[in-house]
């Protein structure tokens, strides 16, 4: 019961079309009663495990555990989506107080050790198993051993008690991010999803600089400085890791990932960033010919821009009115309709969170439901800066499931939403991770969707850019908002011709940011011991950039105080992952380019073999059974002209 008296809506199940949220039913009072009644709920549920005197089995154990609690199920899913896309002050004080609460009760599942006995005797014997029920057991016994089941005494309890700090601290990070993108829209009239636009077009030299200072110190000093935080993040890491016997965060993280090891990784991104900078001297010399004076990292944007515009005869202006935000989204969905026969449609019946979210439905080509998709584009001051897709609600058997995708477009209440074509490839980047979570058909949440690696992830939301700029897609989705003319094909081509331009800067940005994280996740507890402020911070990110070879006029796209994927996000020693899985998304093109970007057979195997496959087979075996090879790391330097 909530204060009031009247039901808490998390308690019982969702009488809605879907069983999507009844948002306007939900206070900002239910949370914290609905956390707590969760967590009592998943506790019992653990404790009825042990208690079973029945030998454990994959039922009474793991899917038992799988589905412990339907409380926390529900508010966790609606609590933290908000928090990061309509956070207010109440919810972010909800955050601070809940964030700690439920690391501890995960840490006193993950570390009990009669539970885990149950685990592990269902893990040494599973031959009898489904392949995705192995792999069900395999990732929930890894959880055990990768959250210090094993440990004892001391270690035991300062893993744990790590493990509540570092959440707290992430979320403080997140917090802090929040308040300095809108400081920085204070200061400059522009919100950092507009940066880089507003940096490539933006003639008055002086306030390029001011702007480009301003977006590259956030999170550096004032009431939101996050670099004591960040320390003590790395630092936490290193004991942590080093506790289960790794010498540093970066091994304990690759352990489990395709990559395997912090070398493989470095030894994947410093050939790219070699090419990179080769290419970078080049188009500098060029940019420099047009600007007349050296460029700095301010001009790259615009003298960039200038070069395309010389190059292609194609600057951003052109293309922008080709692009207002609801017609990329036709193109979205018409991409998914036409490449997996899938019909969406809008769902007025279902109820959003924020007026300008909208509710969509998904159905497969025989009419049985797929999913509920909320789209939610626009910047606010209420949302975390980025684009992502999140799930409200996972698929396992007999559920379907609720996927939002939330990006920082700008605000229609403006004038016309006109995207640039880096926003389009976003918009169909973040629904190629949602097509990886309506897609799969797994019977369990643990391996469904995109419950996989972190470096095979992002594969499928990369793979779906390519449909973006592909002028038969084009030709349905790109009409000018004023004229509704298509997209002229002479346009057309010069977009997709330029589409290798600037590479050395898009991809080295990238890999360099890919780099820095290493870095840091390779130092060692002692390593770390000597780091004791933001001026220690800059001088290892001067030395990590110099021994990289970056070149001083590119900086990488997030700098440690405002690197929100490794410090609140699930990229820590992972934000490889986007070249890594690159190279999978590439290579995979090439077969749709030569089997013709529309088969429709092709396209059945690539739903059949990836997407709804799910976590349930090791990534490798898939890519493998589907491309008859391993992947080619020289198709994503070919791909970027590089």
């Amino acid at each position: 019961m909530t204060a009031c008296g009247d039901r808490n809506p998390f308690f019982q199940e969702w009488d809605t079309p879907y069983g999507n949220a009844p948002f306007s039913q939900i206070k900002t009072s239910d949370y914290m009663p609905a956390f707590k009644a969760g967590i009592a709920e998943q506790k019992a549920a653990v404790q009825a495990i042990i208690d079973n005197p029945e030998a454990p089995t994959f039922d009474n154990t793991i899917l038992a555990y799988e589905e412990a609690s339907p409380i926390l199920d529900r508010v966790v899913g609606v609590f933290f989506n908000l928090a990061e896309s309509d956070s207010t002050p109440e919810m972010q004080k909800i955050e601070e107080e809940v964030t700690p609460m439920l690391a501890d009760a995960s840490n006193e599942i993950l570390m009990n050790e009669d539970l885990f006995a149950r685990v592990k005797a269902v893990y040494e014997d599973s031959g009898s198993l489904t392949r995705e029920q192995q792999m069900v057991v395999k990732k929930i016994y890894q959880a055990f051993e990768r959250n210090g089941v094993g440990l004892q005494g001391a270690s035991r309890a300062r893993f744990a008690e790590i493990s509540t700090r570092l959440s707290t601290l992430s979320q403080k990070f997140g917090q802090n991010l929040l308040a300095e993108n809108n400081a920085f829209k204070e200061a400059t009239g522009i919100t950092v999803s507009e940066y880089y636009d507003f940096m490539s077009t933006c003639p008055d030299r002086s306030k390029r600089e001011q702007v480009f200072k301003a977006y590259s110190s956030r999170g550096n000093g004032g009431e939101h400085d996050n670099n004591g935080i960040v320390l003590e993040i790395l630092k936490l890491r290193a004991e942590m890791s080093e506790l289960l016997g790794y010498p540093n965060f970066a091994a304990f993280q690759l352990s489990d990932k395709m990559a395997g090891d912090p070398a493989t990784v470095d030894n994947f991104l410093q050939p790219i960033m070699d090419a990179c900078m080769r290419s970078a001297r080049v188009q500098m010399k060029e940019m420099a010919d047009i600007a007349g004076h050296k460029i700095e990292a301010w001009d790259w944007g615009y003298y960039a821009a200038k070069l395309r515009e010389l190059k292609y005869a194609l600057d951003e202006n052109q293309t922008k009115p080709y692009f207002q935000a609801d017609s990329v989204l036709n193109g979205v969905f018409a991409a998914a309709e036409k490449v997996y026969g899938i019909k969406i449609e809008p769902a007025p019946e279902v109820e959003v969170y924020n007026p300008a979210a909208s509710a969509y439905k998904l159905t497969d080509a025989d009419g049985t439901l797929i999913g509920i998709f909320y789209r939610d584009y626009f910047v606010r001051p209420t949302k975390r800066g980025g684009a992502w897709m999140n799930n409200f609600r996972e698929e396992r058997a007999g559920v379907r499931p609720i996927i939002v995708n939330v990006c920082n477009f700008p605000d229609p209440a403006n004038g016309p939403s006109l995207l640039t074509i880096d926003n389009v490839q976003t918009a169909f980047h973040e629904f190629g991770h949602a097509l990886h979570g309506f897609l799969t058909q797994c019977n369990y949440e643990t391996v469904s969707g995109t419950n996989v690696a972190r470096d095979f992830v992002e594969m499928f939301s990369q793979f779906n850019e390519n449909f973006a700029l592909e002028p038969e897609m084009l030709a349905v989705y790109a009409h000018n908002y004023q004229t509704g003319e298509t997209i002229p094909a002479e346009l057309v081509a010069r977009i997709n011709a330029a589409t290798v331009f600037n590479q050395c800067f898009q991809a080295g940005e990238t890999c360099a940011a890919s780099i820095l994280d290493m870095k840091w996740h390779e130092l060692s507890s002692a390593e770390l011991a000597a780091f004791n402020g933001p001026d220690d911070i800059r001088a290892f990110e001067d030395k990590v950039c110099r021994e990289m070879g970056l070149i001083d006029e590119i900086i990488p796209r997030y700098r440690t105080s405002y690197f929100n994927h490794i410090f609140n996000s699930g990229y820590s020693a992972g934000y490889y992952s986007y070249l890594w899985s690159e190279v999978l998304a590439v290579d995979a093109w090439e077969k749709f380019k030569a089997d013709g970007v529309y088969n429709k057979e092709t396209a059945d195997s690539f739903r059949r073999t990836f997407l709804e496959k799910g976590g349930s087979e090791e990534p490798m075996t898939l890519f493998r059974s589907w491309r008859g090879a391993d992947p080619d790391p020289g198709a994503l330097l070919r791909a970027r002209g590089l």
